[in-house]
């Protein structure tokens, strides 16, 4: 059966490994709804949050291939877990001046704001779930959307699981390297 899941994978800060990543997720058949990437509060890795679509045992064969790469430290399926995350967008909507006001109150309600705004239209940006960009996207399309950008699910696991930091002991792993059990439970070597 079909199912959404979202990955935090914890990578090497290097050239080609998005692409490396990406391409597993490809060549499983597992389509890919979401990507985000970005370096973490140490520049030499870089969190990708993966949002897919499809069957469980796939993404499990998926998570393993992903833990064998060399430039991938942890990962982290924060599907079932009790996770926060967020989405921002940018929209773009038609806005002559009689209905300003109107769009102004809701992007109010929503606690969006205002980012940018000329003669006949205005830019909203908001930060939150997808149900509230989504929510916010239907009401705007009485006004006229021109255009919409967002950046896809960024997500963490609440409380002390991290994919950085070690919740557990480190040890050496049967090659010598030193192994860091992910706060998600999951094995990283570390060279």
């Amino acid at each position: 059966m079909n199912q959404r899941h979202t990955l935090s994978v914890l990578v090497e800060n290097c050239p080609g490994v998005l692409m490396r990543v990406a391409a597993l997720f490809g060549r499983r058949g597992y389509n890919i709804e979401s990507l985000a990437v970005g370096v973490t509060e140490n520049p030499a890795f870089s969190r990708i949050t993966v949002v897919a679509t499809g069957d469980t045992q796939v993404l499990e064969q998926v998570t393993r291939q992903l833990d064998k790469m060399i430039n991938v430290v942890s990962i982290c399926d924060l599907t079932a877990g009790d996770s926060i995350d967020r989405e921002l967008a940018l929209i773009k909507v038609s806005a002559d001046p009689s209905s300003r006001a109107e769009i102004v109150q809701i992007v109010d309600v929503f606690r969006a704001k205002i980012v940018d705004m000329s003669k006949c239209s205005m830019v909203i940006e908001i930060t939150g779930g997808e149900q509230k960009i989504d929510a916010l996207l239907t009401l705007l399309q009485a006004f006229g959307i021109l255009e919409v950008v967002r950046t896809g699910k960024i997500a963490l696991a609440r409380g002390m699981r991290s994919l950085t930091h070690n919740s557990n002991a480190k040890g050496d792993g049967e090659d010598g390297k030193s192994v860091l059990r992910s706060g998600c439970g999951l094995r990283a070597i570390i060279g």
